[in-house]
């Protein structure tokens, strides 16, 4: 499963498939681009370091001239190793399961339209994600990456 999410608009897409190889990002990641925000010059994507997200798999799914299109149009910050509870999209996925997935589903179709019903209901309420991460807590809890100033 892909998601994407804008949380301050209250905004998630999820996109069930079949695998989840370098391509198949790749692909998701031309649709946030060329379906979502057609007009942006630069989106920001907030993911984690799973070894799809790279600009490299826009290379193995597209030609170069469209590889180098697409990357150009984005800026990617990545959540620390062993953070990625800080992308608010794993936050959604929470919920997602929560919601929606805490029980067995028979079938791809079955998720599909599950996920869809799920993605609907929350865009439709403008659901936004209450983010309460301030810079003290990342101080504590990632005090290697956020080191105290004095």
């Amino acid at each position: 499963m892909f998601l994407f999410t804008e949380p301050l608009r209250g905004w998630r897409e999820a996109n069930v498939t079949e695998r989840r190889t370098r391509v198949d990002w790749a692909h998701q990641m031309r649709h946030l681009l060329d379906v979502e925000y057609p007009e942006a010059e630069v989106v920001r994507v907030v993911l984690d370091n799973l070894n799809t997200h790279s600009i490299a798999s826009l290379y193995e799914a597209f030609e170069p001239a469209k590889a180098k299109r697409l990357a150009d149009r984005f800026e990617f910050h990545y959540t620390p190793k062993h953070g990625s509870w800080l992308d608010m999209a794993v936050i959604e996925l929470g919920v997602l399961g929560r919601q929606c997935l805490s029980r067995r589903i028979d079938d791809v179709q079955d998720l599909r339209h599950e996920v869809n019903a799920w993605e609907r209901a929350r865009n439709g309420a403008g659901t936004k994600v209450n983010w309460q991460f301030r810079t003290e807590d990342a101080r504590i809890r990632l005090v290697k990456l956020y080191p105290s100033i004095e």
